[in-house]
């Protein structure tokens, strides 16, 4: 799920400061990990997840897009492009291409997401 921040409901508008809220953006337990990707144009983790459940990210991810455009692809086979300014939740069972270079900040949960880290990690030996 993406959404552009001017689509996140206003909570408070009081002058010098808006705060925006969208309820129920995901469920999380346990130890979150905070994450900031930087990713050129081009890049693909697809065959850096070959092995894991499905061939896709099993960690769910919360985060903002800070610069460029990513495609989301899930494992019923739909896909979604996030772009500069998108708060985003991607659920388990995820790739993502890079169409134009990107910055991401994610919050994660520590344990699935560091578990796909070193997937990646051993994969790219």
């Amino acid at each position: 799920m993406r959404l552009p921040k001017e689509d996140i409901p206003v909570k408070i508008d009081a002058p010098g400061a808006i705060a925006r809220q969208l309820p129920d953006f995901g469920i999380a337990s346990g130890a979150i990990g905070a994450e900031y990707f930087t990713m050129g144009a081009g890049t693909d983790l697809a065959p850096l997840l070959e092995g894991l459940d499905g061939d896709m990210c099993h960690g769910p991810h919360w985060g903002y897009v800070i610069a460029g455009d990513v495609v989301v692809s899930y494992r019923d086979g739909t896909t979604e492009q996030c772009t500069t300014g998108d708060v985003y939740y991607w659920p388990p069972g995820h790739s993502v291409r890079v169409e134009r270079d990107a910055e991401l900040v994610m919050f994660s949960p520590q344990a699935e997401h560091t578990a796909v880290l070193d997937h990646i990690l051993a994969k790219m030996a």
